[in-house]
């Protein structure tokens, strides 16, 4: 973990397991899964596609209950929604008929929060994120990843204590998500929420997390743990070292022997 980050664990995950049914079956979706993460640590979770990070998201944010085991945020057990996480799914699921402005206090209205205090911090964040000047545009006026930046304002306005990213720019082209794991790690560097970040890319995995959490097929179960020591703040050049290039092939070790790759 980084240094300095370890005073306070924020996600606390103890032989987590998880089985639903399915057209008249029983899926294992997770077998017995721990992990930890501290306060402003970056971890990502890889995996072969259905191993059940999508899952452990839902767990997290309390949408689902586990079979077996216990769930923590903040020290506390985790048994329905709580305040204190901000979600960011693959698709933006923008309001197409809210501006930008609008689509980003919606987290408010819905947590029926007074709109009015958190104009200014909406405003704030949209600069953060480089989307000044487009308060008041639409989702159909925005690109993949400007709308992408939205929805992570929208996750970040009530100003949560774990931020839960469920392969986030995984729909977005090759450069679009390059520059925005740039942004990303800028906005993290800046707020130092701690992040669980789910991807099926092992280099967006390296480049951005302090640590790289390996799943394995289903049931999935974490195989490897991989600490990135590499220094901040990480650029496009550092991804073409022979640094970079030795965290990637011991993620790909750790995928190759507890589950195939997508």
């Amino acid at each position: 973990m980084t240094m300095g980050m370890m005073d306070r664990e924020v996600i606390g995950i103890d032989n987590v397991s998880l089985t639903y049914r399915a057209r008249n079956s029983a899926v294992h979706a997770l077998d017995r899964v721990s992990l930890r993460a501290s306060e402003g640590e970056f971890v990502a979770v890889v995996g072969p596609s259905g191993c059940g990070k999508s899952t452990l998201i839902k767990l997290l944010a309390g949408l689902i209950l586990p079979s077996g085991g216990v769930i923590r945020v903040n020290r506390q057990p985790v048994r329905g929604p709580t305040a204190s996480i901000g979600i960011v799914f693959q698709n933006p699921l923008l309001m197409a008929w809210r501006t930008a402005l609008r689509n980003v206090l919606l987290q408010i209205e819905i947590r029926d929060l007074p709109v009015e205090n958190y104009r200014a911090t909406a405003q704030e964040l949209i600069e953060l994120v480089g989307l000044e000047g487009f308060e008041n545009a639409y989702p159909h006026q925005l690109s993949g990843g400007m709308q992408q930046r939205v929805g992570l304002c929208r996750a970040l306005i009530h100003d949560p204590d774990l931020l839960l990213m469920d392969e986030p720019f995984g729909a977005l082209d090759a450069l679009t998500r390059e520059q925005m794991n740039a942004e990303l790690q800028r906005i993290w560097m800046e707020r130092r929420k701690t992040v669980l970040f789910i991807t099926h890319s092992i280099s967006e995995a390296v480049y951005l997390a302090d640590r790289v959490l390996v799943m394995s097929s289903r049931p999935g179960r974490i195989v490897g743990e991989i600490n990135v020591d590499l220094p901040r703040p990480r650029t496009v050049e550092a991804t073409e070292t022979m640094a970079f290039a030795q965290f990637t092939r011991r993620v790909r070790e750790h995928l190759n022997s507890g589950g195939a790759i997508e």
